[in-house]
């Protein structure tokens, strides 16, 4: 019972929404401005019919997750050593500061005049991600139980075990929200980044293109897509990590 409660609750909201849009698009009844629910799932079934249209998807995820990927990585190593550097730490937590606090567009202009418009969406990626996943691992290493660390040093344990046993366990719940906070983050910046820089075959490009020419219905498929694909990214991303926690407790369990 509890299950079909939630499918219809699931089923229900958007067809709730999709209802909403419905009636405001024959209140407008403007179709070159506001177009109707059906026009654009019509226009987005013929895009999806064309080679394009996977081309340009796969262009713009890899840029988004190609961006993250480094951030990741970038941010996970630099928080490991201002963990240890505290003169380190002082001197980056400012341009940390200063990148969330500045406007994504202001960056997106100056890496176009920096760089060619290919790389400014991997570039911005890689600017909004690393400050979220450096703040949220530096937090993470500074709630690390001092004692503990004291005992894996009297024990001589290897560093790659007390990495393993104490520190991914206590950094694990900050990496989780770090990622998940900046998936829609990144995303929705490496858009407006090929809005912007207009680098070939991406969505960005056809959004732009699309407003351009004022073919909104072409505008509102290629966000949907945009919407459709943040949406299973975030689903992809919850579903390895409970696939890890899962291995993880057989493991324990064995």
């Amino acid at each position: 019972m509890n299950y079909a409660k939630r499918v219809c609750r699931v089923l229900l909201i958007p067809l709730f929404w999709l209802l909403v849009w419905w009636v405001a698009a024959w209140m407008i009844a403007k179709p070159l401005l506001f177009p109707t629910p059906w026009a654009v799932l019509k226009r987005l079934t013929e895009l999806m019919a064309t080679k394009e249209f996977y081309l340009i998807t796969a262009n713009s995820i890899w840029n988004v997750v190609f961006g993250i990927l480094i951030a990741v990585i970038g941010g996970g190593i630099l928080s490991l050593i201002t963990s240890r550097i505290s003169l380190l730490r002082e001197a980056i937590l400012p341009i940390m500061t200063v990148i969330k606090a500045t406007p994504v567009a202001s960056f997106i202009i100056l890496a176009l005049i920096w760089m060619g418009s290919a790389n400014v969406p991997t570039f911005i990626t890689v600017l909004i991600v690393l400050p979220v996943v450096w703040t949220n691992l530096d937090e993470g290493f500074s709630h690390m139980d001092p004692q503990l660390i004291e005992v894996a040093k009297v024990y001589k344990m290897p560093a790659w075990r007390t990495f393993r046993i104490l520190t991914l366990p206590t950094l694990k719940p900050y990496f989780v929200s770090a990622c998940r906070t900046s998936m829609g983050l990144a995303w929705k910046a490496g858009i407006a980044a090929e809005i912007i820089a207009m680098p070939r075959n991406t969505i960005g490009t056809m959004i732009g293109d699309a407003k351009q020419y004022i073919m909104t219905e072409d505008m509102f498929a290629w966000t949907l897509t945009v919407i459709l694909l943040s949406l299973v990214i975030e689903f992809l991303f919850a579903w390895i990590f409970r696939k890890l926690d899962s291995a993880r407790k057989v493991r324990k369990e064995a």
